[in-house]
């Protein structure tokens, strides 16, 4: 799928703080494309191997499902997506923000079957890779504001990514450790 395309990893100032956290899981030798469809298998294979049972767990009653989280990671990459074509595209409008509880609040989770979600996933994730593998090198370099804070078309497709490790890591390490 990925034809090698190199996107070079963001400078700091290309991202807000609160993203650190996110693209600490992601390498930083330019193999962005190869990293996404690498974890979309990852992910597909570690989901497909959970029961119905796990994957409605809550390791405590305020927080998600483990359905829940992997739509709060497919908001999450369509919302980036469009983000990064906004800039990409040098759109200077200043994108709002989006409550992730809300969106999990009003998503009817629960009413749907991890192969329709998993489905989605990868439907968005191949769209994302696409998405990616178009732009130029000027066009990841652009910049754009969301939510009151700028970032590179690149530094979104880096949180893209890092945030879907950090949530399987969290369901890896919290939701599965007794399982």
């Amino acid at each position: 799928m990925v034809n090698n395309t190199y996107i070079e990893f963001p400078l700091k100032e290309e991202y807000p703080a609160y993203a650190e956290m996110y693209m600490k899981w992601c390498k930083k030798d330019g193999s962005l494309l190869k990293q996404m469809e690498d974890s979309l298998g990852k992910t597909k294979k570690l989901i497909g191997a959970l029961s119905d049972e796990v994957l409605e767990f809550r390791y405590d009653k305020d927080k998600w499902s483990i359905k829940e989280v992997l739509v709060h990671i497919i908001d999450d990459e369509r919302i980036y997506g469009y983000r990064a074509l906004a800039f990409a595209r040098n759109d200077k409008t200043n994108l709002p923000g989006f409550e992730q509880e809300d969106y999990n609040l009003n998503a009817d989770t629960s009413s749907r079957t991890i192969e329709n979600i998993m489905e989605e996933f990868e439907a968005v994730r191949i769209s994302t890779i696409k998405l990616y593998n178009g732009f130029s090198e000027i066009a990841l370099t652009r910049k754009g504001i969301a939510n009151g804070n700028q970032a590179s078309v690149r530094a979104l497709g880096y949180h893209i990514l890092g945030h879907e490790l950090h949530h399987i890591n969290m369901i890896e390490k919290v939701y599965l450790k007794d399982k």
